[in-house]
């Protein structure tokens, strides 16, 4: 018979709409005014710290709805703005410079939805309030190290083909300038080179050569640099405990750094900010027992030594010459091997791997170190207007030398499986190649991204109720089949938005939305008019409302999966709020395309569905 749907198709509908309004549902409850706190290198969040902060705020007649503590930090939510406020202060002041304190917004979701799965759609930084930041990558750093590593890569070239040179080094272009004593090892250095990629010769006298590194080369340092310090830049936002931060790629050398809900752009820059770098460095083991005597000023430190110390304040004498810096680091890993003992895997580059060959061919079965080094910006300027850094360095790990080992060796001597992890992750992405300098912030406050999310409901209410009176007085009964269809698609929207983990709402994407509204509406107006023809044609009920969805259906499939495409495009090659409108109007879409026309057939179906019906409320 016509006009009847299986029961399945009236189940899979209830289902898919109980499941956007569940998963909907929890953006109707807000969120509230937190204090995120966080441990730096120097000091780690526990349960001490946490009955500490509770008697702090206690002590000061404030009265926090939760203090939680996960995932070694500590989230405090706070009733309102001003509460929060006096919190932060007496907390940042109480714990120190060494504890991250960051204002934060948290979802006041109810437990019982967060156990399903169910967040609050992310809002942008127009939405939410907080800070951008646009960062530009010092190129000229980067590529001053390229040269210096460069330089030391094509020693170990030349040792290990046994050519002779008289001395290796940069001149003040940053060009390599090689000497030779005689025109023979001249030429043959020129073969050499011209059989690596990396290099080209710039010009050539009767005993030396001027180098370039290649275009290619430059340009993949240049890529390299900016790549990897975004990747650094997103671990240290995870300090900050944004929930949805966008850290993302602005042109060939510059970083769009947004945290929506942090409100302290001091904290923020100086997380930020901050340049860090790995060195793997020599333990000088022969005056180990001289290092208390060093410490008390009765010896003096050895020729070409230094003393660094660990996280718990333990002094190290190292060596001043640098093994090996993070640069050449390209992963690491961590795991508990076959003698239950935390271990960091760590691959290095070809040009890493012959240096640590060499190295640990001379130096087996003595120690060697992981230093930390960290440039943190002080807020001051120079003469130049270039920011200050302050330089902080800590041993992360120290470990014998258990064998020759060249690109591929792993790092043990580690207490616990977390201190793995942390080891794992600075040396996978714990150097910048360049410092980074913040050329613009900007901080949006939370009422007015309350502002905007108020004008942002407000504009689809209105897109709602006019579309919704369009239809009842113009439609009637199918009028209020489409009316509910638009109430069902909003609801999807906001579900699918909810869901996707990489969807973050702006103020274009809420255009999107109202656009999708309108589009919704489209397809109705489309059926109906099809079934009107049919009804005028002479045409029955039960084959009118056949015809006006089969006839119809081609021309919203066209019009849909055209917009779908541009869609899919302004994702593809569009950044920031770009690609948010693109997520929310391809979600419009689809969405719209499944209540438009499987809710209202659902509808019609029901109501006049295998009946004998001599006029439609159309």
């Amino acid at each position: 018979m016509l006009n009847r749907y299986p029961l399945w198709k009236y189940i899979m509908l209830v289902v898919v709409i109980c499941a956007g309004l569940l998963y909907a549902l929890p953006n109707i409850y807000g969120e509230d005014p937190a204090i995120q706190i966080s441990g730096s290198t120097n000091a780690k969040i526990d349960v001490t710290t946490q009955d500490k902060i509770t008697k702090l705020l206690t002590d000061n007649q404030i009265e926090p709805k939760s203090v939680i503590f996960e995932n070694k930090s500590i989230l405090i939510r706070v009733g309102d703005n001003d509460t929060q406020l006096k919190a932060k202060e007496l907390i940042s002041k109480e714990l120190g410079e060494d504890y991250i304190v960051a204002l934060n917004l948290a979802p006041a979701t109810p437990e019982w939805l967060t156990m399903l799965g169910a967040e609050p759609m992310k809002l942008g930084l127009d939405l939410r309030g907080g800070v951008h930041f646009l960062m530009e990558v010092d190129m000229t750093t980067a590529l001053a190290k390229l040269t210096e590593q460069s330089i030391e890569n094509l020693k170990v070239e030349f040792s290990n083909s046994k050519l002779n040179y008289k001395t290796l080094n940069k001149d003040n272009n940053q060009k390599i300038v090689m000497q030779f004593d005689n025109t023979e090892d001249r030429n043959k250095a020129i073969t050499k080179i011209n059989s690596l990629q990396d290099f080209t010769v710039a010009s050539q006298s009767e005993n030396n050569i001027v180098l370039n590194i290649s275009e290619q080369r430059l340009q993949q340092a240049k890529n390299d640099a900016v790549q990897q310090n975004t990747t650094i830049l997103r671990n240290r936002v995870n300090q900050l405990g944004v929930a949805e931060p966008i850290v993302q790629r602005q042109g060939s050398d510059r970083i769009v750094v947004e945290l929506p809900g942090i409100q302290d752009t001091a904290l923020a820059k100086r997380i930020l900010g901050a340049t860090a770098t790995l060195e793997f460095r020599q333990v000088n083991e022969d005056n180990a027992s001289n290092v208390p005597a060093i410490i008390n000023g009765d010896m003096r430190v050895p020729y070409g030594s230094e003393i660094k110390y660990t996280a718990d304040g333990r002094p190290v004498l190292l060596y001043k010459r640098v093994v090996l810096t993070g640069d050449h680091i390209t992963d690491s890993s961590f795991r508990v091997n076959e003698y239950s003992q935390p271990e960091v895997s760590i691959n290095l580059d070809s040009a890493g791997g012959k240096i640590m060959l060499n190295f640990t061919q001379k130096n087996l079965h003595k120690a060697m170190a992981t230093l930390f080094v960290e440039y943190k910006d002080t807020g001051k300027r120079d003469e130049n207007d270039k920011p200050i850094l302050e330089k902080q360095e800590q041993v992360i790990n120290v470990a014998t030398i258990q064998g020759i080992f060249s690109d591929r060796f792993q790092v043990t001597g580690i207490s616990n499986i977390d201190e793995a992890k942390n080891l794992s992750l600075l040396l996978r992405a714990g150097a910048l190649i360049a410092p980074i300098q913040i050329i613009e912030e900007r901080t949006v406050g939370p009422s007015m991204g309350q502002e905007n999310i108020t004008q942002g409901l407000e504009s689809c209410l209105w897109g709602l109720m006019i579309s919704v009176i369009f239809m009842l007085l113009v439609y009637r009964l199918f009028g209020v089949f489409a009316s509910l269809a638009l109430v069902a698609n909003l609801i999807l929207i906001v579900g699918a938005m909810s869901l996707l983990p990489g969807a973050t709402l702006s103020m274009p994407g809420i255009a999107g939305i109202v656009l999708t509204v309108g589009m919704a509406v489209d397809a109705n107006v489309l059926i109906n008019e099809r079934i009107k023809e049919e009804l005028s044609n002479g045409r029955g009920v039960q084959h009118a409302i056949n015809e006006g969805y089969a006839g119809a259906w081609s021309s919203i499939f066209d019009a849909n999966l055209t917009t779908l495409i541009t869609a899919i495009i302004l994702y593809a090659v569009g950044t920031g709020s770009i690609k948010g409108f693109a997520i929310t109007l391809g979600i419009g879409i689809v969405t719209s395309m499944f209540t438009s026309i499987v809710g209202t057939r659902a509808l019609a179906n029901l109501i006049y569905g295998g009946r004998r019906v001599n006029k439609l409320s159309i």
